[in-house]
């Protein structure tokens, strides 16, 4: 089996896909994209596509070693979001040619199905307890949200105690059992980061997630000593050499890699079993379409550590299109009590709907192209979103 040719798609609300083309008519898809920079995403697939072309694309460890070493400068977000659609893609193509799921390939399961959450609240979080009770009545056990509105070095206690009445009231609300995820998306500094560690613990949260920026993961370990919460971070990392450091740090409970931005599969399951070596727990972060979802339900059906997964049906991000409009076969992820089922089906176990793909893909050549929300602090700085 050769390569022969690829396709990509842009399109709404913030996606990108690649679709890998071979000479015995099987093709692979997968998601190349990065939030806000996909177009220079897909400039990096064209370059890494031309050592693919004519290769087998069965020999996925040899082409990932390939693409990762073979330049001078490696790694970051751009070239490991471009890989890790490539090798999702290339994971897919396997599998149909066998005829198996993608995770039969991995290992084989260790679960039958994965808990998974629900996002809630947008990005200035409010009137979480009533969406968080609409979720609950769709079988969802657990949510996220985004803890706090955008944060200064040293800020407004009005800020902090916001936090702690939303957060006291969705316990209140939905019971001592129901999971709360608290996101801190990297606006909190260290200092704020602390205080509101330790006013979270007695309302027991899930996990707070992204405390601080990855660039300062070095006191990761330090703000883990003011509340007894575990600690959820990764997303914004890109190789298993990133989450050595940060593993090797301590302070860490649970990894969140991104399966588009972390190498693909292949990179993602070694990730998960250096984290399980260290009795780190997996949740794989996935605000994305049904490609990256896939994905890694697959990667969590193989791990033992892996406890529960994001996903982003319905997001406050989704304008336009959301995660199902992509597949023909979207009962795939009809969740049972808030689980996903293993994918079942050969590859990925998604069917794309290639017509709808190109529909929107040509849709979106003449929209603006998405971009994260710029925030500034009440002195006219920049804040963090």
């Amino acid at each position: 089996m050769k390569i022969i040719g690829y396709e990509k798609f842009i399109v709404a609300p913030r996606w990108g896909y690649l679709k890998i083309i071979t000479d015995e008519g099987i093709v692979g898809w997968g998601e190349p994209c990065l939030e806000g920079r996909t177009h220079t995403v897909h400039a990096c697939v064209d370059e890494l596509m031309e050592y693919l072309i004519g290769k087998d694309p069965r020999d996925i460890e040899l082409h990932w070693n390939y693409l990762y070493r073979a330049t001078f400068y490696r790694g970051g977000a751009v070239m490991m979001s471009a890989l890790s659609g490539i090798d999702q893609a290339l994971w897919d193509i396997k599998g149909k040619a066998l005829d198996v799921p993608a995770y039969q390939l991995l290992g084989g399961k260790c679960r039958d199905k994965i808990q998974t959450y629900s996002w809630i609240g947008g990005d200035r979080p409010d009137d979480v307890v009533r969406m968080a009770k609409e979720r609950k009545e769709l079988g969802f056990n657990a949510i996220k949200m985004n803890g706090t509105e955008e944060l200064n070095f040293i800020d407004d206690f009005s800020k902090v105690d916001a936090l702690l009445d939303r957060v006291q009231g969705l316990r209140d609300a939905m019971g001592k059992d129901f999971g709360i995820g608290i996101d801190f998306h990297g606006r909190v500094h260290k200092s704020m980061a602390k205080i509101m560690m330790k006013e979270l613990e007695p309302m027991r949260p899930m996990f707070v997630e992204e405390p601080v920026l990855a660039e300062h993961f070095d006191c990761i370990h330090e703000i883990a000593q003011y509340g007894a919460i575990p600690i959820a971070t990764g997303e914004r990392l890109h190789s298993r050499w990133e989450f050595k450091q940060l593993l090797e740090r301590g302070g860490v409970d649970i990894i969140q890699p991104d399966v588009c931005h972390c190498g693909g599969l292949t990179e993602l399951k070694k990730i998960a079993s250096m984290a399980e070596a260290y009795d780190v727990a997996l949740a794989p972060h996935c605000p994305l379409g049904a490609i990256a979802l896939a994905s890694s339900v697959h990667i969590d059906t193989t791990c033992q550590n892996a406890i529960i997964q994001e996903q982003s049906i319905g997001i406050h991000y989704n304008k336009g299109n959301d995660v199902l409009d992509y597949i023909k076969n979207k009962e795939v992820f009809d969740f049972d009590e808030g689980y996903c089922l293993n994918l079942e089906g050969p590859g990925l176990g998604i069917e794309i709907d290639e017509n709808f793909m190109r529909a929107q893909h040509d849709k979106a050549l003449t929209q603006p192209k998405w971009r994260n929300p710029h925030w500034t602090h009440k002195d006219g700085s920049f804040a963090e979103w």
